[in-house]
């Protein structure tokens, strides 16, 4: 058989290549795309390297702010008292019940945390997340103290100390460690009273155990506290600041080799060159583009109700977990797009979880929901929830809240009694630039910008985790 024939519809190729070897070169005529190749290697790598670290770099900016603007150190603890306003510039975030959070840095040892007992006075629940933003620990009534509070030990990569007796052991796979609660009142508690029961937390080093220092507590209620990830520059320096700390994971040694192109090497300090830092800039740009046109382009196979236009908050991998790790692969997209939207995720997502959230994607005829235009969604008068029920309304830009003269970013089924009712017993509730006549208190500011509203269920029963029961969409309100 000769050379020609073996190659098939190659050997016409092959023949105007004449004495040429066969591969080693691309074709004649062709060119480089770029004159510069090196800023274009350098803009492909901080594009794919921002999508790849979003989970990481989207906790790391909650500690950043918290040290660099409120002052916070480590083993401090956050409570608000009170729930949080536009002020808190994070993902996502409720404006129903406070939180409070806390970061520690296991390089100085192993660190506790006690937290109490759930009972008439309150109630913490929440998880503790390691450097990937991945849950080591769930605390609460469903974590692992059941409820029954108690001191979690904290320990870091390779740890190989005692554990003392009575303590719950927390390994950590990551060095700087986060966690995130909400207070919740109990039935005839109050807000203060959930402040009070939370500032029962301690957090402390093992190695100050026998005599804990007084614990430093921090109400950024009046604060801004900008916890939002940096689609520029700034996310190279976190991505640096993360990741020549914390163990490499084998999964992610191809991309660390990737990132020494970008100036980020272990032992080094980052200082990028001009190349550098133009491609790192528009890399991640681009990369907050590419997310918003995954958003608006959601599947209609992942809708929460196969004929609304809600998805769940909680998009997870096929095993119900947030890590997207399959035996084959790591689904950095979808991972990357969860994690650009919400932040502390559980370890798993229960067929029945305690808490159901549905996005409105778009409105009750599949379009994207506007700026500038009002909505209205009408709210049936028996919504299945054993707790409460709230509408919070982000900007679809940052999944933050949006500020406006009132502030105002919920309505809920605590807020009924000031809401003008339907003939049915239910409310419709507004969500634009400027409310309805008369119906202020039935109203949500957007401030211009586009909206994202999202409704939470707290404690929602069979008939919602089912999917028997819809929401109505959303729509145009004029």
């Amino acid at each position: 058989m000769s050379a020609a024939i073996g190659l098939g519809g190659q050997s016409a190729v092959l023949a105007q290549q004449g004495n040429e070897p066969f591969g080693g070169q691309p074709p004649p005529g062709t060119q480089a795309s770029s004159k510069d190749l090196d800023y274009q290697l350098k803009y492909q790598r901080a594009f794919e390297a921002t999508l790849w670290a979003i989970p990481a770099a989207a906790i790391y900016r909650f500690r950043g702010a918290a040290f660099d603007d409120l002052g916070l150190k480590d083993n401090d603890i956050i409570v608000y008292s009170a729930p949080a306003t536009p002020k808190l510039e994070a993902l996502t975030a409720n404006s129903s019940t406070p939180y409070i959070t806390a970061f520690t840095d296991l390089q100085k040892g192993p660190a506790v945390l006690e937290v109490p007992a759930a009972g008439a006075d309150g109630s913490v629940y929440g998880q503790v997340v390691d450097a990937w933003q991945l849950t080591i620990a769930d605390v609460g009534p469903s974590g692992k103290d059941k409820g029954k509070g108690g001191k979690y030990l904290l320990t870091p990569p390779g740890y190989k100390g005692a554990i003392p007796s009575g303590y719950i052991h927390v390994p950590s796979p990551n060095y700087r460690v986060a966690f995130a609660f909400r207070s919740v009142p109990v039935a005839g508690k109050t807000t203060a009273d959930a402040y009070a029961y939370a500032k029962r937390l301690r957090m402390y080093y093992l190695s100050e155990a026998k005599s804990p220092p007084k614990q430093r507590f921090i109400d950024p209620i009046n604060d801004r506290y900008a916890t939002l990830p940096f689609y520029d520059e700034r996310m190279f320096k976190d991505i640096h600041d993360i990741f020549t700390v914390e163990p490499v994971r084998p999964q992610d040694k191809l991309m660390m080799g990737m990132l020494k192109s970008l100036g980020i090497e272990r032992g080094k300090p980052y200082a990028p060159d001009d190349t550098t830092k133009r491609a790192v800039r528009q890399g991640a740009i681009d990369a907050w583009h590419y997310l918003q046109g995954v958003f608006d382009n959601f599947p209609k196979e992942k809708l929460f109700w196969p004929d609304r236009n809600y998805a769940s908050l909680m998009q997870t991998d096929d095993n119900r977990r947030f890590t997207y790790d399959y035996p084959d692969r790591i689904d950095i997209i979808a991972r990357a797009a969860q994690y650009a939207w919400c932040t502390y995720v559980p370890e798993v997502l229960s067929e029945s979880p305690a808490t159901q959230y549905t996005v409105a994607i778009a409105d009750k005829n599949g379009k994207a929901l506007d700026a500038g235009k009002l909505y209205k969604v009408n709210v049936p008068a028996k919504v299945p929830v054993k707790q409460f029920w709230a509408l919070t309304v982000y900007d679809r830009a940052t999944f933050a809240f949006i500020y406006s003269e009132s502030n105002r970013s919920t309505l809920s089924s605590f807020d009924l009694e000031k809401m003008t009712k339907n003939a049915d017993g239910g409310v419709t509730i507004y969500v634009g630039p400027k409310a309805p006549a008369g119906l202020d208190a039935n109203w949500i500011p957007t401030s211009g910008k586009r909206p994202m509203p999202m409704f939470r269920y707290y404690g929602p029963t069979e008939e919602l985790n089912q999917k028997t029961f819809k929401m109505p969409d959303f729509e145009l309100a004029e």
